[in-house]
């Protein structure tokens, strides 16, 4: 019996290399899993949190002795001030002889208004003033003739009356022209502004060509040889402004501080804002103040008392009390109320309980419980900011207490 004999076909070497390969890939993946689950686990950190002391930045209290204030905010007005211009008649502005900052002397002319009919009707007047005056001095001449002819009977009663009562009447019309010349010569004179008083030309509204009416401004003229900080206190306050009161005036314009007295307070209060109005005289012949311009005016108020200065955003303040976390000895935070004294610009004025230099947390503060433990760091640049000084700004309502360092 034959049978057929068919050999295999040979093996192909790259069929066998395939599983290898897979291989060598698993066993690849399988140790790269391995190697980062190990390098997680290392850096994986088995200490909680809570535990680890917490970085916050410190600034240090400082012992300080303060007097609560008064703060208003007013303005710096001159001691007088004017518009100039026309009060009588209408006109073109002929010229306007002086500029803002110019110096004037009383009756100094400020400018010259085109009034070339008003002289015209002047001259009118006038002239019909001294018609009318020779035909009334020829009346009374006459009818003092007639007066004595009338005692011999050469002429009648009537006649002689008649005389004298148009005498009377031309007299009359002589008084009303002088009168229309007197008021035509006060509108010539209103073509030449002059200056009312020694003063500087604060402001120029028209120039020449420019046609003005009664009350129309020219320019405007102040006197500040002597400027008057003037300001608003609230009606609880009256007993605050009283008068020969010490005061310190702060020109934000100048950044310049003045000492001085209360000169004047009204005796009511405004009906509307239930306010008091006062006012103080700041001598200043080298006229170095601008007028027009805002200021503070701060009353020391109370007697001088020891307290803790500290940063104004170093607490959290509720009402008259102020929480703070202080750092003992050991590094651990512990939170305090105290009682707040006033406070001005960046500082904050708190009773005097914790001594000078005691570290308190300034920056971290929301994230810390009592006890916590702290990594504080020193805060170099958070300095209170430089304390006596008024505000900084006008930004503040009237009457707004403060206190200060003295």
């Amino acid at each position: 019996m034959n049978e057929d004999h068919r050999e295999a076909p040979p093996k192909n070497p790259s069929s066998l290399k395939v599983p290898a390969v897979i291989a060598t890939g698993v066993a690849a993946v399988l140790a790269l899993g391995g190697l980062m689950m190990w390098r997680a686990d290392r850096r994986t950190n088995k200490v909680a949190l809570s535990s680890r002391p917490k970085p916050v930045t410190v600034v240090r209290a400082k012992t300080a002795v303060f007097r609560p204030s008064r703060t208003y905010i007013g303005a710096l007005e001159p001691w007088v001030e004017a518009n100039v211009g026309p009060q009588l008649v209408s006109a073109y502005v002929d010229t306007v002889l002086v500029r803002p900052g110019a110096i004037i002397k009383q009756r100094d002319v400020i400018a010259t208004l085109d009034c070339r009919d008003s002289n015209a009707s002047t001259k009118a007047i006038a002239a019909s003033a001294r018609a009318i005056d020779a035909h009334q001095r020829a009346i009374a001449h006459e009818a003092a003739r007639t007066s004595g002819m009338l005692s011999g009977g050469f002429v009648s009663t009537n006649e002689a009356e008649l005389k004298d009562s148009q005498s009377a009447a031309e007299m009359a019309r002589l008084e009303s022209e002088r009168a229309n010349l007197a008021r035509s010569s006060l509108q010539v004179s209103d073509c030449v502004l002059r200056a009312p008083f020694d003063g500087e030309v604060a402001r120029r509204y028209v120039d020449p060509g420019a046609f003005v009416r009664p009350g129309n401004p020219i320019v405007t003229v102040v006197d500040r040889r002597t400027v008057r900080m003037v300001a608003d206190a609230p009606e609880v306050d009256f007993d605050v402004v009283a008068p020969e009161t010490k005061v310190i005036v702060h020109v934000y314009a100048t950044n310049h501080d003045f000492v001085g007295t209360i000169t004047r307070r009204t005796p009511s209060a405004d009906a509307e804002t239930r306010t008091v109005h006062f006012e103080v005289d700041i001598p200043d012949p080298a006229r170095s103040i601008p007028v027009g311009t805002t200021g503070a005016i701060q009353i020391d108020v109370g007697e001088p008392s020891m307290a803790t200065e500290m940063p104004l955003f170093a607490a959290t303040i509720r009402g008259k009390k102020a929480n703070v976390f202080m750092v003992d000895e050991k590094g651990l935070a512990h939170q305090r109320v105290l009682g707040i004294k006033g406070e001005v610009g960046g500082s904050l004025y708190v009773e005097a309980s914790l001594p000078s230099g005691t570290p308190i947390v300034a920056e971290g503060r929301a994230l810390l419980e009592e006890g916590d433990h702290v990594q504080p760091s020193e805060d170099s640049e958070s300095a209170a900011e430089p304390t006596g000084a008024l505000p900084a700004a006008p930004s503040q309502t009237p009457a707004q207490a403060t206190a200060r360092k003295i």
